[in-house]
């Protein structure tokens, strides 16, 4: 062998070395799990879209503030799309008591349970009123709040006017003929324009003699709530003796919540109980709901009418009020302990697959009986967090922070 072609053989070797050796290299460090690679550069990674991790179902299409907290928005990029807001092992979940529950579909039985004071029923209100000059000869009801029967006397009074109409009246009760009758007629007419009770007139009628006072009678049952005049007082025409408020109903007057009127509608079927009578459920329905709203307890009055024709409830007395609107269809319900209420926003945790977690922001509807109703943010049978909520919440912050401060530099 020359000595060129010895050259070309070494030369030959040595190339041949070094590819051997580079591809074991290469080998080692794919192999070894502690080899670091080059990340791409950031300005090479895809970046889908903004959110604030606090709230990752709003997503926007550029970077800024988060109109939830004073934070800039973190980008997401192609890579991590799929990846957890949060994750936990999960023997780490274990041992910290995070229970999970299931987003449900179920009708929530609707009720509202208020307490409200006893008035009298307005509408039942009879006034006894003067239509001419007199005084009063005797009162046989002495003040307010006394009850009295439909036709009790309550006062005798003396007036020059009804008077002369009954004496005129009965000066005309034997008159024969078409003319006689007709002004008898109008006598007996006059009498009820003045005011004559109708059992003074039958009684004149009867008895042909007219008595210097006249007995006024109460027109229905109830309770004295006015009682304008005294015994020897003089009374105008057009003044009020006598104010009775019927007990057939009484009402009920409740305070709701602004927050639940949209429970409370017209017409709508109320129980009441009162302590007074335990064993005792009284019936009754709304007549009108207030345009008012009392701006220190955001409170609306509910005015119910409750039937009262054993006289068991009483002006001043406290009743708890049940209302119970008809059921309307079935809703998305979690436990209400899953719910986190922020005062800005309403949140739950969604639990993931191997410790994963995210944080769905919800609208919330009425809660009764442990459970809260969900109107948007979340599917039926999604796993979430009853317990633990706000350990993962922190850690959320935590790695929005961490996330913050990376993407700063």
């Amino acid at each position: 062998m020359t000595q060129e072609k010895k050259l070309l053989v070494v030369a030959a070797a040595t190339l041949a070395l070094g590819v051997a050796i580079g591809f074991g290299v290469s080998r080692l460090g794919d192999s070894n799990p502690h080899a670091t690679h080059a990340a791409p550069a950031k300005g090479e990674r895809k970046i889908l879209y903004w959110h604030d991790p606090m709230s990752p179902g709003t997503k926007f299409d550029k970077p800024g503030k988060s109109p939830f907290m004073d934070m800039d928005l973190v980008p997401v990029y192609a890579d991590e799309q799929a990846s957890a807001a949060v994750q936990i092992d999960p023997a780490v979940a274990q041992n910290l008591g995070i229970r999970i529950g299931r987003v449900e579909r179920a009708t929530v039985p609707l009720s509202l349970d208020v307490v409200g004071g006893v008035t009298f029923d307005e509408r039942l209100v009879e006034v006894v009123q003067a239509r001419v000059q007199g005084y009063v000869t005797r009162l046989h009801v002495k003040s307010t709040l006394e009850s009295v029967r439909r036709g009790q006397a309550i006062a005798e009074i003396l007036s020059p006017e009804w008077l002369e109409a009954q004496q005129d009246y009965i000066a005309l009760l034997d008159a024969e003929g078409v003319r006689a009758k007709a002004i008898r007629a109008a006598a007996r007419e006059r009498l009820d324009v003045l005011g004559v009770p109708e059992i003074t007139i039958r009684a004149l009628e009867k008895q042909r003699k007219a008595d210097a006072s006249t007995t006024i009678h109460a027109p229905i049952d109830g309770a004295i709530t006015e009682l304008a005049v005294r015994e020897g007082a003089a009374f105008m025409p057009g003044a009020p003796l006598v104010r009775i408020n019927g007990l057939a109903t009484v009402w009920v007057e409740a305070q709701v919540p602004e927050s639940q009127v949209a429970l409370v509608t017209q017409g709508m079927p109320v129980q009441a109980h009162a302590t007074a009578w335990p064993d005792v459920t009284f019936k009754g329905e709304v007549i009108s709901l207030l345009p008012n709203v009392d701006p220190q307890t955001r409170t609306l009055t509910a005015r119910v009418a409750i039937d009262n024709r054993d006289k068991k409830l009483a002006p001043g007395m406290f009743v708890s009020l049940r209302f119970e609107p008809p059921q309307g269809a079935s809703q998305l319900v979690v436990p209400s302990e899953a719910v986190i209420r922020t005062g800005t926003r309403d949140v739950v945790i969604v639990a993931r697959e191997q410790g994963g977690f995210d944080i769905a922001e919800v609208k919330v509807g009425a809660e009764r009986g442990g459970r809260t109703t969900i109107l948007s943010g979340l599917d039926v049978d999604q796993s979430i967090v009853l317990s633990g909520q706000f350990l993962i919440d922190s850690e959320a912050s935590l790695r929005s922070t961490v996330d913050r401060l990376g993407a700063s530099r």
